[in-house]
């Protein structure tokens, strides 16, 4: 797909949320690939302690939160020292998403410790042009992530899965911070199918202000 004809039209920074194994990081890359643009992605892999989490969620929350918090604080001043003639950026993470993580995470004293660090790191960060929030029901995110097959991902609960789902609705009823596009990607393959793909990209260009659903049929064969 090539862009050039478009380039005007597009936003120049963009975020790609949802829940874990609904699909974000790889139309975050796809999309850089598209457009030619920088990605900010989460690395959840350099977490020391999220491993521990998925095992034992209540002994190893706090660290991993925190963990997660320094470094997207990091990405966050990274984005706003960037070229502002540079192409766009775009990235698989909202950093409001981190309160989010902690609120159903952390106990109330571990929670007023979190937001006292998260104050006093007076993160700026800047609004995106679009957001994408990604959604599917549990027993579909359940199955990618059994499928990607990242060891420390397999001992994720479906309780757990929901409660993240349900939170990212409850987020997104209220986000306005920037123009929202709601993507049901139950039946969406990014991956393996080009018209799946561009058909997402082409509707999202037309994204300019508002809220925006969009919810593709599924194709039978």
């Amino acid at each position: 797909m090539t862009v050039d004809s478009l380039r005007q039209d597009i936003p120049r920074y963009i975020a790609v949320e949802g829940p874990i194994g609904v699909g974000k990081t790889t139309l975050t890359k796809k999309l850089a690939d598209t457009f030619n643009y920088e990605t900010f992605l989460e690395a959840p892999e350099v977490n020391p302690f999220l491993e521990r989490f998925y095992e034992n969620r209540r002994s190893a929350a706090l660290p991993t939160q925190l963990f997660f918090l320094f470094d997207r604080a990091r990405q966050i001043q990274a984005l706003k020292q960037s070229d502002l003639f540079a192409p766009v950026q775009v990235a698989d993470f909202l950093l409001e998403k981190d309160r989010l993580f902690a609120a159903i995470n952390l106990d109330q004293d571990e929670l007023q410790l979190y937001e006292n660090i998260y104050q006093h790191l007076a993160i700026d960060a800047p609004t995106p042009d679009l957001v994408i929030y990604l959604q599917a029901p549990v027993d579909v995110l359940l199955a990618r992530i059994q499928n990607r097959g990242i060891a420390a991902e397999q001992a994720i609960e479906p309780e757990y899965l929901q409660q993240l789902a349900d939170a990212y609705t409850r987020f997104f009823h209220y986000y306005d911070a920037a123009p929202l596009l709601i993507v049901n990607a139950t039946d969406i393959d990014f991956v393996n199918n080009d018209q799946d793909y561009e058909e997402l990209v082409n509707y999202l260009l037309t994204v300019k202000r508002g809220r925006h659903y969009y919810n593709p049929k599924p194709r039978f064969i």
